[in-house]
């Protein structure tokens, strides 16, 4: 169980922060954030995976296990520290203010930060501290900055193409064919690492205010990584690829209430047998890492670590797959073992069988309860439903995954999902009956009934606190699209909005 006393907290991933540069930064505006939950009485942030972007936008197909996302870094903050000037910024185009134009986005933002990298690696006598601190930064996290680096750099000389599409002695580490690269690309490679230290300057600096304001931070770690990501790269031995580093085999979830033909992922599935020969070295040092970042961390797909759905490399969805045993127990008590006990939490949602159940809770680990997933029929789901919520849990009204609660009750058939007029209609009554209220003001009871559980923690998406719809809605599982560009602007969270919260979380006993 989480020594994290009895409160409740906000779900939002720092790129919906408000800003003037596209996209949302980790710097003034998000300590204005930190202050604003400390408004509402708050205690937890939820971020989501912070690493760096690949496939689709979404922080759960990252380019690296280890590395910060540099499309965060704020440029108010390069400003601050004499990395880059005010006229630099007086340069740069004006961008949508109500979501992420990631196009845009990353084409001008990267091309400003190289340029401030390389600024900032020529100012050496300008500011000799930082520099310091640069180099201490550098020594301290050279396990997997360096292969980061030059994975980075040989992705932009190769136009971006996946590892598996360069050069064969480059895409599978020849000694000779790394050394010459590493010589020829010595300036891309020191740029890629300055901005890995401006991002986690900046982000121990949101750490800093975050614990002033008592406000712990909840951090994600996706069970699987990215094929095309650092990760897997350097490490081809601990995956289970072909000679030339293709998949073999590839993660998803079998067909559910999400998907009729399940959701291919077309993550690399570990060679566990190699982790467990390495008494799981990789993961010991994957959530040593996130912890110096974070609190708490969720573990994304926490079944996976029970058993896992395996689809060949060939299929083309997830029906064809079939479950595999994991040694999640072997994992967690070598990770106990070696760090002492453990603040995680378990997603736990979907298809949970005993062994899952087993594993969670023999190593006390609390599960997730989502409310939405309460109405999925005209009889409660009763294990969903906030009063029968256990103290070693999670709740929440909703996830990244989830619509809004105003845009699932106002939803149509069909859709995301596979979800029939008359099985929505049966949604809403059941929703209007648990709640007995007309559902004008569905996501302030959803809120409370929440904050009212049993539950240790309790957490809902901004866009819940906000009274969003759908068109707010974060991502929708196993689809691709315009999905994780979201972003509320200032004036939506009004004070009354925020005294609102700060009222339900005194009331259910959710601060201290």
């Amino acid at each position: 169980m989480l020594s994290t006393p009895r409160c409740s907290g906000i779900l939002l991933h720092p790129s919906s922060l408000p800003g003037r540069f596209g996209i949302g930064e980790i710097g003034y505006n998000a300590e204005m954030w930190l202050q604003s939950l400390s408004r509402m009485g708050q205690s937890l942030w939820q971020v989501l995976p912070l690493g760096p972007t690949g496939y689709g936008n979404s922080p759960y197909q990252s380019l690296s296990s280890f590395a910060g996302n540099p499309l965060l870094i704020s440029f108010d903050s390069l400003v601050r520290d004499g990395v880059v000037s005010l006229s630099d910024l007086q340069l740069l185009p004006e961008f949508p203010a109500d979501h992420v134009d990631f196009g845009s986005v990353i084409e001008v933002r990267m091309a400003f930060l190289k340029e401030a990298a390389h600024k900032f690696i020529r100012q050496t006598e300008a500011s000799p501290l930082l520099h310091r601190a640069f180099e201490v930064f550098c020594d301290h996290e050279a396990d997997w900055l360096d292969d980061f680096a030059l994975f980075v750099a040989l992705k932009a000389e190769h136009e971006n193409k996946p590892w598996t599409e360069w050069p064969r002695g480059l895409a599978l580490r020849h000694p000779e064919d790394i050394g010459q690269a590493i010589c020829s690309l010595e300036s891309e490679i020191e740029e890629v690492k300055a901005l890995q230290f401006l991002f986690h300057r900046q982000w121990n600096k949101v750490r800093v205010t975050a614990k002033e304001l008592g406000i712990q931070i909840i951090g994600d770690i996706p069970i699987f990584t990215a094929h095309d990501s650092a990760d897997v790269w350097a490490a081809r031995e601990l995956f289970h690829l072909d000679e030339n580093g293709n998949p073999i085999v590839v993660a998803g979830v079998p067909p559910d209430y999400f998907s009729s033909t399940g959701q291919r992922w077309g993550n690399p599935l570990y060679d566990w047998d190699k982790h467990q020969a390495t008494n799981f070295a990789w993961w010991k040092a994957r959530m040593k890492k996130v912890l110096s970042m974070v609190d708490i961390v969720r573990i994304d797909h926490f079944r996976g670590f029970a058993q896992y759905w395996e689809i060949p490399g060939y299929e083309e969805t997830a029906i064809n797959g079939r479950w595999v045993d994991c040694p999640g127990d072997a994992l967690f008590n070598a990770l106990h073992a070696d760090m002492g006990e453990l603040p995680i939490i378990a997603e736990d949602l979907g298809i949970i069988t005993p062994d899952v159940e087993a594993l969670r809770d023999g190593h006390h680990f609390p599960g997730m309860k989502v409310l939405q997933f309460a109405f999925g029929a005209d009889n409660l789901a009763w294990e969903y439903v906030p009063e029968n919520y256990p103290e070693n849990s999670v709740a929440y009204t909703g996830t990244h995954d989830n619509d809004t609660v105003l845009g699932l009750f106002h939803s149509e058939a069909g859709g995301a999902t596979t979800r029939t007029q008359e099985m929505v209609d049966a949604e809403r009554r059941t929703i209007l009956g648990y709640t007995k209220t007309d559902g004008s003001e569905l996501n302030w009871d959803f809120i409370k009934a929440v904050w009212q559980s049993k539950s240790q923690l309790a957490l809902c998406p901004l866009q819940d606190v906000l009274g969003l719809g759908s068109e707010s809605r974060m991502n929708i599982p196993g689809q691709s699209g315009e999905f994780w560009n979201w972003r509320f602007e200032w004036p939506q969270l009004t004070p009354q909005m925020e005294q609102r919260l700060a009222d339900v979380t005194r009331e259910t006993w959710r601060t201290e």
